[in-house]
């Protein structure tokens, strides 16, 4: 597995599991409060459109379409800022979760201003903005490398997990980063869920802190010797 995460790696893998954190908060506004929809694992949209080619009337159609289309277009600007940045990974990473927390920010602004609501098209817009985020996300901790600390699907990690114990393969390899992962992404899932109860803007805008953090942790974290600034 690739480790080279272009900043300390203790910084990294602390920053990416508060990262997975805020994606479980993320999703489990767009899940329950957005028409059963995901915005950060596009797996789940891409079974319920299945779904709905039998059940059209029961599922949601048009919300998985418009999340999975800003995702990609998340997606596509996350590899375009790596292209451009990608040579200085602090401008490159703090970056790129700056720009994903303004967007969160943005939209919890929105929401609690009440110029978006969660309900007819205003929901839509919603789901957009932060499938948005999400594919920056995803795409750039892709593009930064660690295989089991991909901060939204957790199916590798599970799997990674298991196979790889002494009771499998038997490498047992970094235990901890993925026992982290599933812990910090059911924590944030619970935590949006219990906080949903009195607040949805509150929800995203605590994601967005959490992500401006990461960022911060990036755009400051000791490089490893040899990567430039």
């Amino acid at each position: 597995m690739a480790e080279d995460l272009l900043v300390a790696r203790r910084w990294a893998v602390g920053a990416l599991l508060v990262m997975t954190f805020a994606t479980g908060l993320v999703d489990a506004v767009s899940f329950l409060r957005l028409g059963h929809v995901f915005v950060a694992n596009m797996t789940g949209n891409v079974v319920f459109l299945g779904f709905s080619v039998v059940r059209s009337d029961r599922l949601p159609v048009v919300a998985p379409i418009v999340a999975m289309t800003a995702f990609v277009l998340g997606a596509f600007l996350g590899g375009q800022l790596s292209r451009l940045l990608g040579g200085r990974p602090r401008l490159w990473l703090g970056g790129a979760f700056a720009g994903q927390a303004a967007g969160l920010a943005l939209t919890a602004l929105l929401i609690g201003t009440g110029v978006l609501r969660a309900e007819g098209r205003a929901l839509l817009a919603i789901v957009a903005l932060l499938g948005l985020c999400c594919g920056l996300q995803n795409a750039t901790v892709r593009l930064l490398g660690p295989r089991d600390l991909t901060t939204t699907v957790l199916t590798q990690t599970l799997t990674a997990l298991t196979a790889e114990s002494v009771l499998g393969a038997g490498t047992g390899a970094r235990p901890h980063r993925r026992v982290g992962s599933v812990l910090a992404m059911f924590a944030g899932a619970a935590c949006g869920a219990l906080l949903l109860q009195v607040t949805l803007a509150g929800v995203v805008a605590l994601a967005a802190v959490l992500v401006a953090g990461v960022s911060w942790v990036f755009a400051r974290a000791p490089l490893p010797v040899g990567v430039p600034a």
